[in-house]
Order: C-alpha cells, then sequence, then structure tokens
C-alpha cells in the first residue's frame, strides 16, 4: 500500500514532464491526450488496487467435499516473486506503469523496459523509479533491442510485454527456456461493427475520434469499418467534416498527434500506396490542405475504400490514421467477415437494439468490448483487459492484474480425524464398501 501511494504521488510530482517528454518522443503530442489517455487510467488503476488491496489479499474459504469434511480449505494470494515488463512506445507510460501496479499490489518486485522509440520518457521513467523506490525493489532499464532481447531471456517469475506479434513470439520463446509464464497484449486488427439501423454521424463521431486518438497509434484502435453497402457513401460525405470540426488543421496543430518516428511514417505510406496500387480508393482529409510529409511526421486521417485481402492494410494492425472501410450486404455477413480473421483485442459495435447487441456479442470473440463508442473500455479498472489467440493472452487492469501477478496457492487442512483414513492399506472390505458409493 505505502508502495503504490508512494508511486502515485511520483506521477503526479512529474505529470508535467511526462507531458513534455512524451510530446517530445512524439515530435508534438496534446498535453490533454496524454493526460486523459495516459495519467488518467494509470492513476485509476493505483486508486483502484489502494481501495481494495486489502479486500484481494484475504484467503478465500472455499468448500471441501463432503467425503474429506471436517477438513478445511483455502485460497492464498502470494507474490510470484520478480516481474518483467517489457514497455510499448505508444502510451509509454500507461503500458509501462500500468502492469507495474497490478504487480506491486501483488508483492512482488519489478523491473521495467521501456520502448526505446520514446527515449525521453523513457530516461524519465528510470530518474523517477530511482528517486521513488530501492534499486532491489523497483527498477528501469533503458537501451535498444540488444538489451530488450536479453531482458526477455532473464528468469523472471512473470514477464509481460506489449507490442507486435512478431515480437510477442520471440519473447515468449526466450521465457519458455526459463519456463517463466508470460502474458502478452498484441493488438491485431480490431473492427467497428455499424449496424444499418444506428444513427450513422454519431457512429462516425466516435469511431473517427476513437481512430484518431494518437493519430491512431493505440493497439485498440478501430483497425478497420465494417458498415453496410447502403451506407458508405454517406459516410464517405460526413466523414471529413467530423475530422474538420476536431482538427481544422494538422500540421498547424499541436492537438494532432505526429507519428512516432521517420520509419513509422514510411511503413503507413507504403500501406497506402499498396492498397491503392491493388485496387482501394484513397480519401485523404487534410482540412486545411498542408504540407504533410516525413519530415514534420503528420501524417493525414485517410480512408480506404473496396480494400481486399492482398492489400497490406488488411493484412497487419495499421497503428495509425488509416480506415479502411468494408462494405456488407447483411449482419450475418459482418459477423462471417470478423470470425474469418484472427480473434482481434477489440470490438467495437453500434446498434440500439439490445436483442441484437447481445447476438453480436454471443457470436464473435474479442478480448474486449465496446458498444456504441471505441476504446472506453479499457479505461475500466474493474474490467479485465487482454487479448485472445492472435491478439494475446492473459489479463491485467485492477483485481485481474493483482491476480495475474500472484500465486493462487491452494491449501487444504486436514482435521483431527478424516473419513480418508478408511482408505489407507491395507484395504479390506470397508474401503471397497466406501469406494463402490464413491464412484458408482
Amino acid at each position: 500500500m505505502t508502495a503504490l501511494g508512494a508511486l502515485e504521488q511520483a506521477l503526479l510530482r512529474q505529470k508535467n514532464d511526462i507531458v513534455h517528454a512524451i510530446s517530445e518522443d512524439f515530435g508534438g503530442r496534446a498535453a490533454e491526450e496524454t493526460l486523459a489517455l495516459e495519467l488518467v487510467p494509470t492513476l485509476g488503476e493505483i486508486r483502484e488496487a489502494r481501495k481494495h488491496l486489502k479486500r484481494w489479499m484475504e484467503p478465500r474459504a472455499v468448500p471441501v467435499g463432503w467425503q474429506f469434511q471436517p477438513a478445511r480449505a483455502r485460497i492464498e494470494m502470494q507474490p510470484k516473486g520478480v516481474v518483467g515488463i517489457l514497455g510499448a512506445w505508444n502510451y509509454p507510460v500507461f503500458l509501462t506503469i500500468g502492469p507495474a501496479v497490478g504487480a506491486i499490489a501483488a508483492g512482488n518486485r519489478m523491473l521495467i523496459k521501456p520502448s526505446d522509440r520514446a527515449p525521453r520518457t523513457g530516461a524519465l521513467l528510470q530518474e523517477m523509479v530511482e528517486k521513488t523506490f530501492p534499486a532491489d525493489y523497483f527498477s528501469v532499464i533503458n537501451g535498444g533491442g540488444d538489451v530488450a532481447e536479453e531482458f526477455s531471456r532473464l528468469p523472471f517469475d512473470h514477464l509481460i510485454y506489449t507490442g507486435s506479434g512478431r515480437v510477442g513470439k520471440l519473447v515468449m520463446k526466450a521465457a519458455a527456456e526459463n519456463l517463466t509464464p508470460v502474458t502478452l497484449e498484441l493488438g491485431g486488427k480490431s473492427p467497428a461493427l455499424v449496424h444499418p439501423d444506428y444513427p450513422l454521424e454519431r457512429a462516425a463521431e466516435r469511431i473517427m475520434t476513437g481512430k484518431l486518438y494518437n493519430a491512431g497509434q493505440t493497439c485498440v484502435a478501430p483497425d478497420y469499418l465494417l458498415i453496410a453497402k447502403t451506407r458508405v457513401a454517406d459516410f464517405l460525405r460526413m466523414a471529413p467534416g467530423i475530422v474538420a470540426k476536431m482538427y481544422p488543421a494538422l500540421a498547424a496543430n499541436a492537438e494532432y498527434t505526429r507519428m512516432i518516428d521517420g520509419r513509422h511514417y514510411r511503413t503507413l505510406a507504403q500501406m497506402v500506396a499498396d492498397a491503392q496500387q491493388k485496387g482501394a480508393k484513397v480519401v485523404q482529409i487534410n482540412p486545411a490542405n498542408e504540407t504533410c510529409n516525413e519530415e514534420n511526421r503528420v501524417f493525414p486521417p485517410t480512408l480506404l475504400v473496396g480494400v481486399g485481402d492482398n492489400m497490406t492494410v488488411m493484412k497487419e494492425e495499421i497503428f495509425g490514421p488509416l480506415l479502411p472501410v468494408v462494405a456488407y450486404e447483411t449482419l450475418d455477413d459482418a459477423i462471417a467477415y470478423i470470425n474469418a480473421r484472427p480473434h482481434p483485442l477489440a470490438l467495437y459495435y453500434f446498434d440500439s437494439n439490445n436483442a441484437r447487441v447481445q447476438d453480436v456479442l454471443r457470436r464473435t470473440t474479442a478480448g474486449g468490448v465496446t458498444v456504441n463508442d471505441c476504446i472506453f473500455h479499457v479505461g475500466q479498472p474493474r474490467l479485465p483487459f487482454g487479448g485472445i489467440g492472435a491478439s494475446g493472452m492473459g489479463h491485467y487492469h485492477g483485481y485481474h492484474g493483482f491476480e495475474t501477478f500472484s500465486n493462487k496457492k491452494g491449501v487444504f487442512i486436514e482435521g483431527r480425524w478424516t473419513p480418508l483414513s478408511l482408505l489407507r492399506p491395507p484395504y479390506g472390505s470397508v474401503a471397497r464398501r466406501i469406494l463402490r458409493f464413491l464412484v458408482g
């Protein structure tokens, strides 16, 4: 509890430094975005843990089978030991310190390796942690890919990684050498599905907002839009106005986040070129008609219509302000389209009909869901956060993080007399009658 309080105070003391460091790493990100999407959820995790930790830690009695009575049984939560956290660059505080909250709550020691693509934030986190905690309790180490590779080979008692599926496989392979349990948060292609009866302008506003937080560099950003064929033209007409209302300018606007680096800008540009070459229609939204290029790292919101499975943009997680638009004939067709692909980290469904909402939830599988908006399920500390299949394994946030980083130790306490004594060798007629009764 003391450590959680110290972490909370450290974040509050250095919130302005955090805002500045993250903006420097991105080449520009709004202070409001960092406060809302990094510090608010991280502090929420800390406060949730501090409020409920005493109850989470209490041993929980469980019933024993009648044939074992009068014995007792309980579950005790104990620390796993040392937790390793491989952080991500897109939310370099929330996705590094966030998992540490659960690890601290469970009583572990921590070692964090921030992403080297956000070096200023990584250096700030290292300085903050060094000032707040003993080095043998909580430490941060920085470095490049070679350091991350060595980090994943360390014999941790639990390792959590947030990032791409390609690197996730390497992390899991390295951890397997030490039989280290892993939690992987891998993202994937999260669909936004709009029912034809839902107000389209409302859905479009919420989808474009979720897509353009952090300029799309969000693991749970809507990765593609599934919309009824009859409403595609309406969406294409509405979207530019919605974007212009949020961002009247892009390059001359401190509230529109830049790409993390030139390499990522080029990756997105190649996705657009590949899609266009293979027949997709490209709708670029640039309200003030500004110069957007690799030098200023401003990538304009871009809609891609008529996409196909042969396009890179439909094979890989986008991680940027590109939104493929996929038309469907029927809701069943849309659900089949989702289910034909790897399970996503998030699913967004827009519909006011509760029966249909429940049907879509039943017929699809995703790590988490927000209905009638985007992303906000991630900010709920009492909901588990995690993927399934290709989008990851394991969960954290709130109690689920405490549970992930704890060893759930089962304890059985035998009574002074036990009926099991009748089943000890040498076996006789009584034992055989008891076994016939128990087995049937």
